[in-house]
């Protein structure tokens, strides 16, 4: 799987090569709106780079269930996504979070007040895939150029991190 990750990147011409792991566990947190497509996508990609990455997602008004085309164009990589569920950001407020990353423009501007910890928090914005109009064709290219740029962004944000444990 992390070398379809790899190949992937690679297409997108990120420089992605693995040659460490983390040396200790990260918790991430990742937000959007109803925690079914784009952050979900970012929790798959997180939960394949590492094991010491302790990945968690959730929306500020979840939904009932993940987006089917989220669950299929992650599969495409490798990366099953399908017994996720979402889950209210309000279960992970007093916990302490290595990083607290938004998704989407409502989840930044309506995220909560975490009780816990936060190391750093940040927002890192995609289009929300499930809006797209069109042709089927055209919904599908959408939905796979989300999903590859959440995969690049994700990706550099892990290389950024293990950079910065090995450095200290």
């Amino acid at each position: 799987m992390l070398s379809l990750l790899l190949a992937l990147f690679n297409v997108l011409g990120v420089q992605a090569q693995v040659k460490n792991a983390l040396k200790k566990p990260v918790k991430i947190l990742v937000l959007c709106t109803g925690n079914t497509c784009r952050s979900q996508m970012a929790h798959g990609f997180f939960a394949s780079y590492d094991k010491n990455i302790q990945i968690y997602s959730g929306g500020v008004k979840p939904s009932k269930a993940i987006n089917p085309n989220a669950v299929r164009v992650m599969a495409e990589l490798g990366i099953d996504i399908s017994d996720h569920k979402p889950h209210d950001v309000r279960e992970y407020l007093d916990e302490k979070w290595d990083y607290v990353i938004t998704v989407c423009d409502n989840a930044h501007e309506t995220c909560p007040v975490f009780n816990g910890e936060v190391m750093s928090m940040m927002h890192i914005g995609f289009d929300d895939p499930s809006d797209a109009k069109g042709t089927p064709e055209f919904i599908d290219s959408e939905y796979h150029r989300v999903r590859d740029e959440i995969g690049a962004r994700m990706y550099a944000l892990y290389q950024f991190i293990l950079t910065d444990q090995n450095n200290k």
